[in-house]
């Protein structure tokens, strides 16, 4: 176990390195140009999250395939990994977090763009689209589509099982310490979790967007609060958090007075990782819950998923990244070598609320990306082996929720970034090679005022004699 151990952090630190990295964040900024800049369409993006195409073909509403994006999105990452790059990168590791995710938009609005374009309606009358559809339609390169599938399969049990079960057992488990044996507890978590996530998920997309678009709101609004709580109560040294923020950011200096590198380099790393992990632009994972939505046309779809990286990474990023700067410097005794304590110890130092909010915030992103991963696991089972084998891999997912809330996951989170990494080469790929589509669309109905326009009245009107 010590040699897998040893050879899957090897793996995962040579996938998720500098070249990596540079080929997300490139991406980001390539299809920021290319597109002209969509993100200046943000607070439309936003408006339209929570508007009904009426009479649009699709399995659950914008906002529905919206907030089982988010629910998948938003999870520990967002609380811990920010943490971690502090930790790692400094303080400046907070504002390239936040940069990746300001460019990043682009990235997923051109990933729902294509999830619309190159989706395909089921002899049922359900939509299946993402990644898969995009390689296999637009480029007919299907064998790369499995390569996609298989991976994103593997990967629903890790990052989007496993391990976000394990952070609901562990917190737990800490909570009941003082009057449960911790394998207890976890045994106990593992069979109530289990449980809630298989009455969830038996009920497919349609259900998990019902139980999303409560659940998603209402966690993002009151971990939110509870931050900005948190930074009226750091008020005083908000203004010294934002400074050692830009200035660490951008800083040449040597890392500990040595030659391993500067302060910049180690914030941007670590930073830019961080975001990308955090928002999953680029990972292919978003676009296929984006091809079940009711929408008019592919931009239309595309504004609303890109807002899921501006909610995530541009918002609750940053507030978590605000929270633990400013209580790094108003309480000294933290210390920010310890990563995997940091946000707890920063929020801990908040009398009162601070642990709440964070148990609760660990809790509910936790299972939110449980329901939202399910999905994605389910859709690369039915391109890979059709429909039949959605039931079987329902009860494998739901019993893998029992596992990982009993068990180490070391070896697992290394697995995790492994597949991740390999999901998101064969997505890249498409939204490079069809970035020409991306911008046709884009100028048609975005930037020629065009995005009322109901792309299937328009095929109806085309085919009448």
């Amino acid at each position: 176990m010590d040699e897998l151990l040893h050879i899957t952090e090897e793996i995962s630190g040579i996938l998720w390195g500098w070249p990596m990295i540079i080929l997300l964040l490139g991406t980001h900024i390539y299809l920021t140009i290319r597109l002209k800049f969509p993100q200046r369409k943000i607070f439309t993006a936003i408006k339209l999250s929570v508007q009904k195409d009426k009479n649009a073909k699709g399995d659950v509403s914008q906002f529905g395939a919206l907030a089982t994006s988010l629910a998948a999105t938003i999870g520990t990452g967002n609380i811990i990994g920010v943490a971690t790059a502090v930790s790692l990168g400094g303080p400046g590791a907070v504002l390239w977090c936040w940069l990746t995710g300001v460019f990043g938009i682009a990235t997923k609005y051109g990933e729902g763009l294509l999830a619309i374009k190159y989706r395909e309606k089921t002899q049922d009358g359900r939509m299946l689209g993402g990644p898969m559809f995009a390689l296999k339609n637009g480029l007919n390169m299907k064998w790369l589509g499995i390569l996609f599938c298989a991976f994103a399969a593997v990967a629903a049990f890790g990052i989007g099982n496993t391990v976000q079960a394990n952070a609901i057992s562990e917190n737990l488990s800490i909570q009941c310490n003082s009057f449960l044996d911790p394998l207890h507890t976890k045994i106990i978590v593992g069979f109530i979790l289990s449980t809630l996530v298989g009455f969830v998920v038996i009920g497919g997309v349609k259900n998990i967007a019902k139980w999303c678009t409560t659940l998603v709101p209402f966690m993002a609004l009151f971990y939110v609060l509870g931050c900005i709580y948190i930074l009226c109560a750091n008020h005083a040294y908000l203004k010294e958090a934002l400074s050692l923020i830009f200035n660490e950011a951008f800083s040449m200096k040597a890392v500990g007075g040595g030659t391993t590198g500067t302060v910049v380099m180690m914030a941007a790393r670590y930073g830019i990782a961080r975001g990308l992990f955090s928002n999953e632009s680029g990972l292919g994972s978003a676009p296929i819950v984006a091809a079940a939505a009711q929408t008019k046309n592919p931009v239309r779809q595309a504004l609303v998923s890109s807002t899921g990286t501006f909610w995530d990474t541009v918002i609750i990023c940053a507030i978590t990244g605000m929270v633990i700067v400013s209580s790094i410097i108003a309480y000294p005794e933290i210390s920010r070598e310890d990563g995997g304590m940091l946000t707890e110890k920063a929020f801990g130092m908040i009398p009162f609320v601070g642990k709440p909010i964070l148990t609760f915030g660990i809790l509910t992103f936790a299972f939110s990306t449980i329901l939202g991963w399910s999905y994605y696991g389910e859709k690369a089972m039915e391109f890979l082996f059709g429909i039949r084998s959605i039931i079987f891999y329902r009860i494998v997912f739901i019993l893998f929720v029992f596992a990982g809330s009993t068990m180490s996951l070391a070896v697992v989170w290394n697995l995790a970034d492994i597949m991740n990494a390999l999901m998101a080469i064969p997505n890249i790929l498409s939204l490079l090679f069809l970035s020409g589509v991306m911008a046709k669309e884009t100028n048609y109905y975005l930037w020629e005022g065009n995005l009322d326009e109901d792309l299937h009245e328009k095929e109806n009107q085309q085919v009448m004699p």
